[in-house]
């Protein structure tokens, strides 16, 4: 199927009120370019593995959509240059013009596959499936993984940042938990550094989808490799299936203020001296992580950074 493509150039003022006039005049969905710099808090809340490069903002913004070929595009087009029109006389448009194009249907789901290539990790190739392990690369410690919806390319500073920690801490045959486990690559490499058994959680399906065909991909059978969905915070049975004082280490790399309503529940299924790896911290929320680790009970050991981006590991 073709796409009448629509690309308005306007200012990143303007972004949001156009985005919702052209929404009310039945758009179903918009594009937003602009260079407006993540903050802090933006950066936490997207919490991916690839974050955008941008310029210098020059305040200039595009908004793209799409309408089929069987929709009447000049009336809707028509309509929104009326709305502009008079949305000119209290704020700033800019430019106002539209580039008009066409556009056949693309593989939305793989097209992202063209940015994701593989990397190391100090010495781990990070390797996505429709990639061939180099033959200088046979001898090294080697994952696949295929995120697809779920965190955890390996990318990100605070996946990398738990890689470095359990690599530290993991010891032969320990029980691992991972809390949020996203694609698998905690509990698998955990598994890869001696580790007897994991057990990672989720609240999102995509997650728990991603784990299990990164598991079969590097042929980690589910005897070795336990996933499940809920929310072991505050969902009893999950914390049941998981098990109490039972793991060697428990790792997350989850946002901040998770980890604060986190931390005092999954003590619990922690062995006496049983360590404690957390991530997915931005640098201005260490202390608050910082304080609910030792409020309860657990001696913080270490506290290692990588970019804007904290890890803290404790013991309890």
């Amino acid at each position: 199927m073709r796409w009448n493509k629509f690309r308005l150039k306007t200012t990143a003022e303007a972004e949001d009120i156009v985005s919702s006039m052209l929404m009310d005049l039945g758009v179903q969905g918009v594009e937003i370019e602009d260079r407006i710099p993540l903050t802090p808090l933006d950066k936490e809340r997207m919490f991916v593995d690839i974050l955008p490069e941008t310029d210098v903002d020059d305040g200039v913004a595009y908004i793209s959509f799409y309408l089929g070929e069987e929709e009447d595009a000049a009336k809707i087009l028509s309509k929104a240059r009326e709305e502009l029109s008079e949305m000119s006389a209290y704020v700033d448009l800019g430019e106002c013009t539209f580039e008009e194009s066409q556009t056949e249907d693309l593989d939305w789901i793989n097209n992202w596959k063209q940015y994701f290539h593989q990397f190391y990790v100090d010495d781990i190739l990070i390797i996505p499936s429709w990639e061939e392990v180099k033959p200088e690369d046979s001898d090294k410690m080697i994952i696949h993984i295929d995120p697809g919806t779920a965190f955890g390319t390996g990318m990100h500073e605070t996946t990398q940042l738990c890689i470095r920690q359990l690599r530290k801490y993991v010891t032969k045959e320990a029980q691992v938990l991972d809390v949020g486990c996203g694609s698998g690559i905690l509990g698998m490499l955990a598994l890869k550094f001696g580790a007897g058994h994991s057990v990672g959680t989720d609240l999102d399906p995509c997650a728990i989808d991603a784990t299990r065909e990164n598991m079969a991909v590097n042929a980690i059978p589910e005897s070795r490799y336990e996933v499940m969905i809920g929310n072991i915070i505050n969902d009893r049975k999950v914390q049941e299936r998981a098990g109490y004082e039972k793991y060697d280490i428990v790792v997350a790399n989850i946002l901040a203020d998770v980890l604060v309503e986190l931390t005092p529940v999954i003590t619990g299924q922690m062995k006496k001296g049983g360590i404690y790896i957390t991530s997915g911290i931005i640098d201005d929320k260490e202390q608050i992580v910082a304080e609910a680790v030792k409020q309860a009970g657990l001696e913080i050991l270490e506290v290692t950074y990588q970019g804007e981006w904290v890890s803290v590991t404790a013991r309890k």
